[in-house]
């Protein structure tokens, strides 16, 4: 499987009343298919995936493999604590069209699964019963648990994972990875103001939470790094760097939902207990992405 350029991990669109908002959702989809991106995930962390009931990630994964032009990439996230529940949704989203599962670290348990044995177990467990191959999602920012590059390249030998997207901006970890993971399996990045110099380090791609308001940035400085036109990418990769830090590490899904909005997406509210964006948020986020529309 080919895991590469930019997917955005998609925000969930609700309405005034928390509901799933099915029509938004095609219109951003259908808006999003006209970009480079390479495909779409869906129900990752910027979804508010754990904020959502498997029946509404179930009308999700159908409505996204609905909407979506041929081309693109149809991942699901279906990380969850056990095994068990982990491979359900997984083989659901596989009977739903979709050709990867984006799997996070199980972290409820910290003193009992934080270290490599039990991250390693849990991965090789799900791989051998999935349907389709697996990407590892590490984000001890939120998650508190840092999978071991160790680990990830002993997992790399298994059959069904065939990638790994690394979100804690760590590029001396990321290049650890590139150079120990098995031939084929692929590097993944999940942070946008570390992009190009990921990408200039041989990750194959990045699903970015910032690609959901402005997308043609980011395939902007993945066209530049495969054309090895580095100091363009280099030149984008400073035009995006206050607008991506805005809209992930400072204001999270409120702010980005805001950056969608006004970019002619809908972001809308985030489900409680997550609140909107403030006026001083919404004011930063506007002046960041001034040049950044269309």
């Amino acid at each position: 499987m080919k895991l590469e350029g930019i997917l955005p991990p998609i925000a969930t669109p609700f309405d005034a009343n928390g509901d799933l908002y099915p029509a938004k959702v095609r219109h951003n989809v259908e808006k999003w298919n006209l970009t480079g991106l390479a495909g779409y995930v869906v129900c990752g962390s910027t979804g508010e995936s754990v904020m959502l009931t498997t029946e509404e990630k179930v009308s999700l994964w159908g409505w996204v493999a609905e909407y979506a032009a041929p081309e693109k990439l149809l991942v699901a996230g279906t990380g969850m604590e056990s095994v068990r529940e982990t491979v359900a949704l997984t083989n659901r989203a596989a009977e739903l069209g979709y050709k990867a599962a984006m799997v996070r670290t199980p972290h409820y348990y910290k003193n009992l699964v934080a270290g490599a044995a039990a991250q390693k177990l849990y991965f090789s467990a799900v791989a051998d019963q999935s349907k389709i191959p697996l990407i590892i999602y590490n984000w001890p920012q939120a998650t508190g648990v840092d999978i071991p590059a160790e680990a990830v390249a002993e997992l790399s030998e298994h059959p069904n994972i065939a990638a790994v997207k690394e979100s804690s901006g760590n590029l001396e970890k990321v290049m650890q990875m590139i150079r120990t993971v098995k031939p084929g399996f692929q590097v993944l990045v999940g942070s946008a103001p570390t992009l190009a110099p990921s990408l200039m380090m041989g990750a194959t791609g990045a699903i970015l939470a910032y690609a959901n308001a402005a997308p043609f940035s980011t395939v902007a400085i993945w066209e530049a790094c495969r054309a090895c036109d580095y100091a363009a990418a280099r030149d984008w990769q400073d035009r995006i760097a206050r607008a991506a830090a805005l809209v992930t590490t400072r204001y999270g899904i409120p702010g980005l939902k805001h950056a969608m909005d006004l970019n002619g997406y809908y972001g809308g509210p985030p489900r409680l207990p997550l609140i909107p964006a403030s006026s001083e948020a919404r004011r930063e986020i506007e002046e960041a992405f001034r040049d950044l529309k269309g």
